[in-house]
């Protein structure tokens, strides 16, 4: 074999037998620990000197780790999918490891999990799946897309992928994004969050973690609310303070939540929103079906084996 690779990300992990040609031909030995959401600091500074290539999932990719794998073999690494906030790249650019991640791979997927998110609050779905298979028959009162307003946090392709299925459903659609401009004319830019919060029935979160996306939702932000929002998160955990979030609940502000990510995963057993029977609980599976993995998959893999073997000097 020609290189020792690592693969820490879950949703590559169990299609990992897919891939089993591709690494004999490019002459991969790979090695497939045990991960649940992500391995430890202390499981990676053991593991990842022993590697010549990484392909990192949601893993603490830290400075520490990485001056551990770079004096070991570790000379290249992939992060895979879109978020990087758990990734030192810095630390990368310091050290000379070759290092980039698989962006514009998940915008469907991402969005149609919000949409299910936001459809399943609308009509209290998954509350009433509960109670059915409880032995009762509740029959609440839901809530019409229709002209309703959507805000959505965030305009990369995850954002404007929910944009355009939100038109579909007649909602009206506000969006937040210092980076962008051009935008189709069903979305309306605002200036600045939270200008325009007030407006919004429905909120999705599905902008990129840094330090001006910290808790955006915050304990400031919930007088801004209009009261019954329904709050969405696709994209990180700590986008929202999750102390404000239960606040919101308790108090009706927020009527609802959808949440696929956490401040800390996997979710506690003691975490107090399990007590809330009119939130969606997710495990961070947005970009997890068949083909949005093989896809994001067969690129970190080629991304890897052109950085090894110095295909690409671009790296």
């Amino acid at each position: 074999m020609k290189y020792k690779i690592l693969v820490t990300c879950p949703p590559m992990l169990k299609q990992i037998n897919y891939f089993e040609d591709k690494f004999l031909d490019m002459g991969f030995e790979v090695t497939t620990p045990n991960v649940v959401q992500t391995l430890s600091i202390n499981e990676l500074l053991d593991i990842v000197p022993e590697h010549d290539g990484w392909i990192i999932g949601d893993d603490p990719a830290t400075r520490e780790v990485f001056e551990a794998g770079k004096s070991g073999n570790l000379k290249a690494a992939v992060k895979w999918g879109i978020g990087t906030d758990n990734v030192d790249f810095d630390a990368c650019k310091d050290l000379n490891i070759p290092i980039i991640n698989t962006p514009g791979m998940f915008g469907s997927e991402v969005a149609d999990l919000a949409m299910c998110y936001i459809l399943g609050l609308a009509r209290d779905a998954f509350f009433i799946d509960r109670e059915v298979r409880k032995g009762n028959w509740p029959k609440p009162i839901g809530v019409s897309l229709q002209d309703k307003t959507l805000g959505i946090i965030g305009l990369g392709d995850i954002g404007k992928n929910i944009a355009k299925r939100a038109n579909a459903h007649g909602l009206k659609i506000l969006g937040w994004d210092p980076n962008i401009n051009s935008l189709p004319d069903y979305i309306q830019l605002k200036p600045k969050w939270p200008l325009g919060i007030e407006e919004c029935d429905f909120i999705v979160f599905a902008c990129a973690l840094n330090d001006s996306t910290y808790h955006l939702l915050s304990q400031s932000i919930l007088v801004d609310l209009k009261p019954g929002v329904k709050v969405v998160n696709i994209s990180r955990g700590h986008l929202i303070d999750e102390n404000a979030l239960l606040d919101g609940l308790q108090s009706g502000i927020i009527s609802a939540a959808a949440l696929d990510v956490f401040e800390e995963e996997p979710l506690s057993k003691s975490h107090k929103i399990l007590s809330y029977p009119n939130c969606i609980l997710g495990s961070h599976n947005g970009s997890n079906t068949t083909q949005a993995v093989l896809r994001a998959s067969t690129e970190s893999i080629t991304i890897l084996e052109n950085m090894l073997s110095n295909k690409n000097n671009s790296f």
